[in-house]
């Protein structure tokens, strides 16, 4: 392995790609009251007492505004049933909930049916950091199921395999 200084975001981006990651769908309300869903996998826990998440959205994002405002968030951890919900909610479509089993969560906010697990999150903290708004939510609800998880790894979906350990 040689060692680099971060320049080329392609290769630093194959680099971070090496940390596979579970597949989500953070979904909110916008203030007009339309449903805002994106993927991603830039999700993980920070607490537990209290339950705190956190992940992260492209400063760019046209979404942003509406995260920013409502104050709330699911995140929507996915099952291997649910890539083609992921390749969906990674496009910019007219709507991304076409087609998609959806039910109201907390205030409204839209849950995705079929899901591992969904975490209902009160937003208590954004900060932006370089080109993303990091968003720290305290869990109010959850629910999961015995599902396989969708995850991604080297820039492709992939699917967990327990290893036998060696006694």
């Amino acid at each position: 392995m040689h060692a680099k200084e971060p320049g080329d975001p392609r290769d630093l981006r194959m680099a971070f790609g090496r940390f596979g990651t579970g597949v989500t769908i953070v979904t909110t309300l916008a203030q007009d009251g339309s449903r805002v869903g994106l993927t991603a996998n830039s999700f993980n826990t920070v607490s537990l007492e209290p339950p705190i998440v956190v992940w992260s959205l492209s400063s760019k994002s046209v979404s942003l505004p509406a995260f920013q405002s409502a104050g709330r968030f699911v995140v929507n951890v996915l099952s291997q049933e649910q890539l083609p919900l992921s390749q969906r909610f990674s496009k910019s479509v007219p709507d991304r909930f076409a087609g998609a089993d959806v039910q109201q969560g907390l205030g409204g906010l839209p849950l995705l049916k079929g899901s591992a697990a969904v975490f209902e999150c009160r937003t208590i903290m954004e900060r932006l950091l370089g080109d993303h708004v990091l968003f720290l939510g305290q869990v109010e609800r959850y629910a999961y199921q015995a599902s396989e998880p969708l995850l991604y790894l080297n820039g492709k979906y992939a699917q967990a395999q327990a290893l036998e350990l060696a006694v």
